[in-house]
């Protein structure tokens, strides 16, 4: 490790909301944990109090001031600091780097952007760098273009063909997000979109594809580990939040899993990203196709997924990376006895499942699709996937004891429809249908 700096800034994730809730309390307190080993002073910037990392045995300082480029400013003109983390906070906290980078507040001040570059963060969440920087290397993104009007997107879902993915740069939980099948429903969507961003994304439909993510960790020496693979037992149209997601994936054979983590292994070296990231995929088992749809260059709710189920301490390792130390140097702290360098080995099921909580929304749909709409998740692990999926509908607290319940029943009618709609109640749908002898 070297140049270690003496006092470094952390942006927090603000407020909770759907799309960024506890999973980035956590991964910040590991990091604060991360600096302070070093003997690191820490400042953090969250307005948040009923979070852990605000705790006053935690960092050196807190201010309790929204998290975009004003207010960090003026912090970063007071106190001073050598480093900022962006990893750690979200969606949130990337943007509000991006912008410090921007309007020359971190190069005026002399402070560095510890772990992955203000450039690679860039390149992952500005689609049109992102898809170009993908054909570099010959690997796959959706055929897509950013547009910055609705005519434009008219045009560029006309040349690709509908049904098309609408998509919203720099943004979290799929926000403004969805398939649009026609000119009127686009021109609606982009219309909407546009009040948030100045960017939109349209690319091609890939629903009913697998959705297959990899959690990579790479040093500044390129020492590239795969923590963990997770796979959506929903498909491609619905967002990995909303999904119900099994680690490790279940589906996949050898040859298909080792195939796209050799891709993740090769996406992640090329972005030059420096400690954790996310990378998903779309994945065609039919006919070995594949799309990489998109890679956070961050701490993220799959993250904070992958670190409990393997025992591997995703955040704290992340941040070590960031100070410059390599993936050999590190022992895993979890385990006590192997270094950070070593694939986790699972020999045992764990199944993530969203919760919703719909009904304090009376105008919201319960359809779901690419927006958030759950408020939590929760974590179950079996030696099986069955154990682990009963164990994770029990953990919800709905009122029901497993997949099957006498007390909630489907009609056929309702069994179609939550087929082709699926709404929180699909997973039950898919047990009356087995039971009914519907063919799959």
């Amino acid at each position: 490790m070297t140049n270690t700096p003496q006092k470094v800034l952390i942006l927090g994730s603000s407020a909770l909301k759907i799309g960024e809730a506890g999973e980035f309390d956590y991964s910040g307190s590991q990091a604060i944990k991360a600096l302070k080993d070093e003997g690191i002073t820490t400042i953090l910037v969250n307005p948040n109090i009923a979070t852990i990392q605000t705790s006053k045995h935690l960092a050196d300082e807190v201010y309790f001031l929204p998290v975009n480029a004003e207010f960090v400013r003026d912090v970063i003109e007071k106190e001073r600091p050598d480093g900022i983390l962006l990893g750690f906070g979200g969606q949130t906290a990337l943007n509000c780097g991006l912008a410090l980078d921007e309007d020359g507040t971190l190069q005026e001040f002399g402070v560095a952007v510890l772990g992955t570059s203000i450039q690679a963060i860039r390149e992952t969440e500005d689609r049109n760098l992102f898809v170009n920087k993908l054909s570099e290397i010959d690997v796959k993104a959706p055929r897509s273009e950013a547009v910055t009007s609705v005519d434009d997107a008219v045009r560029v879902a006309q040349a690709i063909g509908y049904p098309v993915m609408l998509r919203i740069a720099y943004a979290l939980g799929g926000l403004g997000s969805g398939i649009c099948v026609t000119d009127e429903d686009l021109r609606e969507r982009a219309a909407k979109a546009f009040r948030h961003t100045k960017q939109i994304l349209i690319e091609e439909s890939l629903t009913g594809w697998k959705e297959v993510e990899y959690e990579v960790v790479r040093d500044r020496h390129d020492n590239c580990v795969t923590v963990c693979n997770m796979e959506n037992l929903d498909p491609m149209g619905i967002h990995t939040g909303e999904s119900i997601v099994v680690a490790p994936s279940q589906t996949l054979s050898n040859r298909d899993y080792h195939w796209l983590r050799q891709i993740s292994i090769r996406v992640v070296r090329h972005l030059g990203i420096v400690g954790e990231c996310n990378i998903q995929f779309a994945f065609d088992p039919y006919s070995e196709a594949y799309r990489v749809i998109e890679v956070n260059a961050r701490l993220s709710r799959s993250s904070a997924l992958a670190s409990k189920a393997t025992g591997y301490p995703l955040a704290y390792i992340a941040e070590k990376l960031a100070l410059g130390y390599g993936l050999p140097d590190l022992p895993n702290s979890m385990t006590g006895i192997t270094q950070a360098c070593f694939e986790p080995a699972l020999d045992y099921i764990v199944v993530k499942m969203p919760r919703w909580d719909l009904k304090k929304f009376n105008l919201v749909s319960k359809k779901l699709g690419s927006g958030m709409k759950s408020v939590g998740e929760v974590m179950a692990i079996g030696r099986t996937f069955e154990e682990a999926l009963q164990k994770a509908i029990r953990m919800l607290d709905i009122g029901v004891q497993g997949i099957v319940d006498p007390r909630r029943g489907f009609d056929v009618h309702d069994i179609d429809q939550e087929l082709s709609e699926p709404t929180p109640d699909r997973i039950f749908a898919i047990a009356e249908a087995m039971q009914a002898g519907m063919t799959i």
